[in-house]
C-alpha cells in the first residue's frame, strides 16, 4: 500500500525567523535566556518589555553582535547563528539600530548610497525616489550633513538607509525613542503601508507597547532576558497584566 503524498500547500512552513533557546552573554553576565521566537514571512512582530529586558541585545545578537553562545537563529531555512553581520546583511535583513546610528559627517545622500551598497546600487535611482516618497522631508535634505538634522529626521534616515538594501526582514529596535508624538504617528504610518502595500516583514523592538501592540500582527513581551508571553497584538492590549505593567498612561 503506498501513502499519497502530501500537497506542498498542506505542508507546515517554517517561520522566515526562527529563535530557538537562543542565550547570549556580556561576559559572566546572561542578558538572553533560552529565548524562542518565530516572526513568519509578511508578518509584523514586535517585542515590548522594559528598559534592561534584553529587546535590543535580541536584535543585536540576530544581526550577528553580540554572538548567542547557544541555540540556533534560522532565516529563511539557513542556520545564521555564527554568520558575520556582513554575511547576514547579503541575506536581505536589515538593521534600524538604536539610536538610530546614521553617518552624521555623511549627508543624507551618502548615507543611503551605503544603504544601498547591500544591494549593489542595483535599483538605486528607483530606490531613492521611493524614499522620497515615504520621507518626503529626506528629499528637502539630501545634501545636509545626518548629524545636522533633527532626531525625527535622523530616523527617517535610518530606517531609509535599511530600506535602501530591498530587505526581506526589516529589524527596527525602538524607532519612536525621543521623537514627537507627530513623527511617532508619521513613523508607524510608514512602517504600516510598507507592511501592507510591500509584504514587507518588520521585527519591531519598541517601548512604546500601545503603539506597538496596535500595528503588530503578533507581540511577545520580555522579561530579564526570557520571553513570559506571546499573543495577538489585540490579544496583549487586552491583557490586564499587560496593560498595567506597560500601557497604564503609554498612550503616547
Amino acid at each position: 500500500m503506498t501513502t499519497a503524498p502530501v500537497a506542498a500547500a498542506q505542508l507546515p512552513r517554517e517561520p522566515l525567523l526562527a529563535v530557538r533557546g537562543v542565550e547570549t552573554f556580556y561576559g559572566k553576565i546572561m542578558a538572553l535566556k533560552g529565548v524562542d521566537l518565530d516572526v513568519n514571512e509578511g508578518e509584523i512582530v514586535t517585542l515590548i518589555g522594559a528598559n534592561g529586558a534584553g529587546k535590543s541585545t535580541l536584535m543585536m545578537t540576530i544581526f550577528g553582535q553580540p554572538r548567542a553562545r547557544s541555540g540556533t537563529i534560522r532565516f529563511d531555512g539557513v542556520d545564521i547563528t555564527k554568520l558575520a553581520t556582513h554575511d547576514i546583511a547579503m541575506l536581505r535583513i536589515a538593521q534600524s539600530p538604536e539610536g538610530r546610528r546614521i553617518f552624521p559627517r555623511m549627508t543624507v545622500y551618502e548615507n543611503l548610497q551605503m544603504g544601498a551598497a547591500v544591494d549593489g546600487y542595483a535599483h538605486f535611482d528607483e530606490d531613492l525616489e521611493r524614499m522620497f516618497a515615504l520621507f518626503p522631508r529626506l528629499k528637502e535634505r539630501l545634501y545636509q550633513r545626518g548629524g545636522t538634522l533633527s532626531g525625527g529626521e535622523q530616523q527617517m534616515l535610518a530606517i531609509a538607509r535599511a530600506l535602501m538594501s530591498r530587505p526581506r526582514l526589516l529589524l527596527l529596535d525602538e524607532p519612536s525613542l525621543g521623537l514627537a508624538p507627530l513623527i511617532v504617528k508619521q513613523i508607524f504610518g510608514v512602517i504600516a503601508e510598507l507592511n501592507r502595500a510591500g509584504g514587507l516583514t518588520v521585527f519591531l523592538v519598541e517601548q512604546n507597547a500601545y503603539h506597538a501592540l496596535k500595528l503588530a500582527h503578533r507581540g511577545y513581551v520580555m522579561v530579564n532576558g526570557k520571553i513570559t508571553m506571546a499573543g495577538s497584538g489585540r490579544e496583549l492590549l487586552e491583557r490586564p497584566d499587560v496593560k498595567a505593567a506597560y500601557l497604564e498612561g503609554g498612550r503616547r
